[in-house]
């Protein structure tokens, strides 16, 4: 959701990179088993959970569905906890870079599509959630070499607004409340597409600028030689910062 975000970051547990201001740049890479990453795990644990509390007893039953609910929760609860102990601690892996956005999107999808499966929400909301969660992770893979676009208000204000709908259809809310989510999911539904969109035309503008600059270093004198490690050193750092912000970002 979202996203993120989360522990999405970081390296394969090997020696920090040294030299210079680089080096000292450099995020240390953190064990597999770190909170963060127990975090994420728990996350993906919880998704098949989650759909079999959800569409246990035909998927109608008030207690039942309250059950998948506190899972949905403790999910999104968890995604923010994660993100922000790898943030705090710099707790990087491999397996957090790509678990987190996994289970980010696990969790919001499977809670759309049942929905949807069972009636509760109509195919075409969970088509355009989905469509923009998808597109816009594999954008910012598009784009991560140039750059991490800054997570923004807005991304943030969908992430709350799809939880909080999601959560409210999860339960099965009558009257009023069953009016109120309808409300909230238009609300959802609206700030992902304008957000995605937002996110498609800074990434267009990035990429261009990246690719720009890259031609105007290639065109200067001696560019491209630079001293024995740096290439690899500058890419480890990037990377490293870079995974993170990213995944935030898309949120």
């Amino acid at each position: 959701m979202t996203g993120v975000p989360a522990s999405a970051a970081g390296g394969s547990g090997s020696t920090p990179v040294r030299g210079g201001k680089l080096g000292a740049a450099a995020v240390n890479q953190a064990s597999l088993w770190n909170i963060a990453n127990l975090l994420t795990m728990a996350r993906l644990v919880l998704v098949p959970g989650f759909v079999v509390l959800l569409l246990h007893n035909g998927g109608y039953d008030p207690a039942w569905r309250s059950f998948a609910w506190a899972a949905f929760a403790i999910a999104m609860i968890t995604d923010l906890f994660d993100g922000h102990l790898a943030r705090t601690y710099n707790l990087v892996t491999d397996f957090g870079k790509i678990a987190d956005p996994i289970a980010d999107k696990a969790i919001m999808g499977a809670a759309l599509i049942c929905l949807s499966y069972l009636g509760d929400l109509p195919w075409w909301v969970t088509g355009v959630i989905l469509f923009r969660e998808l597109g816009i992770t594999l954008m910012r893979f598009w784009v991560i070499r140039h750059g991490v676009i800054p997570a923004s208000r807005g991304g943030k204000m969908k992430t709350l607004a799809q939880g909080t709908a999601v959560g409210m259809y999860v339960l099965a809310l009558t009257g009023p409340l069953a009016t109120l989510r309808f409300w909230v999911m238009a609300v959802a539904v609206v700030l992902t597409v304008v957000t995605g969109l937002d996110y498609v035309r800074q990434a267009v503008v990035l990429r261009r600028q990246g690719l720009a600059a890259e031609r105007a270093a290639q065109a200067e004198p001696g560019a491209g030689e630079a001293p024995e490690g740096a290439s690899e050193e500058t890419g480890a750092v990037a990377e490293a910062a870079g995974a993170r912000g990213s995944a935030e970002a898309e949120r």
